[in-house]
This record gives C-alpha cells, sequence and structure tokens, in this order.
C-alpha cells in the first residue's frame, strides 16, 4: 500500500482497523475499514450471542468476535493472512464470513472504490429493534380487534408469549410490507412447520416474501410448493456432498439453484459429477462440479445414458488416435506378400495332394 492510500484510508475515520484481503485467483487486496473507539475490552451485544451466534457457522462465530476486537482495540491492521492463521482457516472462509454477517445485518460492508476494498460497520443491533417500535404505537395497535387476534394466533403458533418488540416486528409488517393479517399467520405456521420459531429467522423469511412480491395467501403457498420442492432436491444434493444446510454460501446455493433449476439435470446426473469430482481431486469443490455440468449441459448430455454414450464414444476416439500406424514406419516399407489362403488351408489340414 502506498503512503497516500493509508493516509486517505486513515482519514476515513478517527481511528480505523484494516483487514487487507487478497481474493483468491487475482492480486487483488480488499481492504475492510472498521470505525470504532480504543477499548480495553471488546463487548458483545446480548442480541448477537442469543439470535445470530447460535445460529451461525463458528467458523463465521470466530471472524465476527476476532474482527469486533481490532475494531474496538483501535490497531491499525491486520493482514487476511494473518487473520485467516490466527483462527486456522482458508483467507476465503474470512471474505465469506463477512458476506454472511453483512447479509444477517450484523455488520454494514460498504465497497469504498471499485478496487475491491470496503468499509466495515458494525452495527448496533439494539437500535435496529428499537426502530420498529418506534414505528409502530403498540397501545393503538392492540386495541384493534383484528391486530389482537393476530397476535393470540401467532402466540398460540409458537407456544410462547411474545415480546413487546415482536408484536411491534409483526404488526410493522402490515404497513411496511403490506401483508394481510392472514398470509402472516401463514408465513408463522410456515417457520413453525420447519422447526424456526425465533424472530429473526422468522423476519428473514418475511422479507424474502415481500422482495417476491407475495401479497396474498395463494401467492404465498404457491411460492412455499416452488421453494419447498427445490429445497428438497438441494437438500438431497448435500446430503450425498455431506455439507449441512448452514454451511452453504450464497454463491453454492446460486450453483445448486442453477443445476436444479436452470440446467433442470435429474439427481442422478448430478451425483455422477459429484462421484466423477472426487475421483479426480478427492474432496467436494462446488466451482469443480459446476464444470462438469456446464460441460454436459452445453453438449445435450441429460441422462446417465447421455453421458455412457459420450464417454464410449471419447474412448474409441481416444484408442484410434493411440493406435493409428505411422506412415514413416519402417515395418511398412517391407515388401508386403501375397497369399493364397485357400492353398494353405489345405496344407494345414493336411489335405494337399501330390501329383504321382
Amino acid at each position: 500500500m502506498s503512503a497516500e492510500l493509508y493516509f486517505v484510508i486513515i482519514n476515513l475515520c478517527n481511528t480505523t482497523y484494516c483487514i487487507k484481503l487478497a481474493k483468491k485467483g487475482c492480486g487483488a487486496v480488499s481492504t475492510f475499514i472498521f470505525k470504532s473507539k480504543a477499548q480495553a475490552y471488546t463487548p458483545v451485544s446480548n442480541i448477537f450471542i442469543d439470535n445470530y451466534m447460535t445460529k451461525a457457522r463458528g467458523d463465521f462465530v470466530k471472524v465476527y468476535l476476532l474482527g469486533l476486537k481490532y475494531c474496538m482495540s483501535g490497531e491499525l491492521g491486520v493482514s487476511s493472512s494473518i487473520l485467516a492463521s490466527t483462527l486456522h482457516l482458508l483467507e476465503t472462509d474470512v471474505l465469506n464470513a463477512w458476506n454472511y454477517w453483512n447479509d444477517e445485518g450484523v455488520i454494514k460492508m460498504v465497497p469504498i472504490d471499485n478496487m475491491g476494498n470496503f468499509n466495515i460497520q458494525f452495527l448496533d443491533l439494539n437500535e435496529s429493534i428499537e426502530e420498529n417500535i418506534d414505528s409502530v404505537n403498540l397501545l393503538q395497535e392492540l386495541n384493534k380487534d383484528t391486530t389482537k387476534g393476530m397476535l393470540q394466533e401467532i402466540e398460540k403458533l409458537l407456544a410462547r408469549t411474545l415480546s413487546p418488540k415482536e408484536m411491534s416486528l409483526y404488526i410493522g409488517w402490515q404497513k411496511e410490507y403490506g401483508f394481510p393479517p392472514e398470509l402472516i399467520l401463514l408465513l408463522i405456521q410456515y417457520c413453525v412447520s420447519k422447526g424456526k420459531t425465533d424472530y429473526r429467522y422468522i423476519e428473514k423469511i418475511a422479507m424474502a416474501w415481500y422482495d417476491s412480491k407475495i401479497k396474498t395467501v395463494d401467492e404465498a403457498q404457491s411460492y412455499i410448493k416452488r421453494h419447498e420442492d427445490k429445497w428438497i432436491k438441494i437438500r438431497r444434493i448435500l446430503t450425498y456432498l455431506g455439507i449441512k444446510d448452514g454451511e452453504v454460501m450464497k454463491p453454492q446455493e446460486d450453483m445448486l439453484d442453477k443445476w436444479v433449476n436452470v440446467y433442470k439435470f435429474p439427481l442422478e446426473v448430478i451425483y455422477k459429477a459429484i462421484d466423477i469430482c472426487f475421483e479426480r481431486i478427492n474432496k467436494a469443490e462446488f466451482k469443480y462440479i459446476d464444470g462438469i455440468l456446464s460441460s454436459w449441459f452445453k453438449e445435450g448430455l441429460f441422462t446417465l445414458e447421455d453421458i455412457a454414450k459420450k464417454d464410449v464414444k471419447k474412448a474409441n476416439t481416444k484408442k484410434n488416435n493411440n493406435f493409428r500406424p505411422n506412415p514413416n514406419s519402417t515395418f511398412n516399407n517391407f515388401e508386403q506378400r501375397t497369399y493364397n489362403f485357400d492353398e494353405l488351408e489345405k496344407k494345414l489340414l493336411g489335405w494337399e495332394t501330390t501329383d504321382d
């Protein structure tokens, strides 16, 4: 890093913390800037512990906590290799962790230039909840019979009493997302059916429905069917790979979705590509598997029979190429003899007659 760039980064905030993260496969370096005040301790929000830490990968929690520690201690910076080495991770794992926490709304990662550098801000998780509470007049809403009835049904579904924060969250969806009460109840029921009762998870599903422009119960039921059909196949693929749902990152999820819904490969074909990947590199590498399946898609190979025929044809072509006679070989320079095969056969069988 040049001195000029260093001072530009220092001037971006009063106290900064930089992580330089080298992207794999290229020489580009990402710099993450943290705004903080130097502290002798690292405060961790109870909301993070209760609602985020329990459902995140352990590696991601490590990255968050170590990053928060560096941020609070006011250190000038640390390279991604040192951060990864300290946590016994790959540098790509570190980048995946920051992307995960950004998607979860725990941090805010904003690009500061077109060179892959980012400004990372650790968000106050209490503020986001207070914002939802402030936007809803809870006492006024509870006087409405429809709202009160909806909250009572939600409590039955969740089998617990709702906190004021949760009440404000669910009521707020009616105004913010345009969700009618029956749609909100269906959403809660859907989450409960999956064994998810944490309001943060429920909120994430609500955002997904809103982004998909769902406004009615019929639209939601159709969405659930499509989504579940997709994930039934994806979960089987992950099981075949020996990977848990929570360990899949967004880029990997996009590849899985492409194999199932864009390429429309049957599961046995995807399993075949996975087997080939393991045979060649002895591990599950999504990009390698994606390369195999993309090649088959371009060649129009959609069944195991298609792939087998292609392999046989390829093997025969290779065999013919390997055993093609060399026209310059000295063997071919000998004068070729001609034989009378009928006479040879008679001699071998003892049928040859001699003249007296």
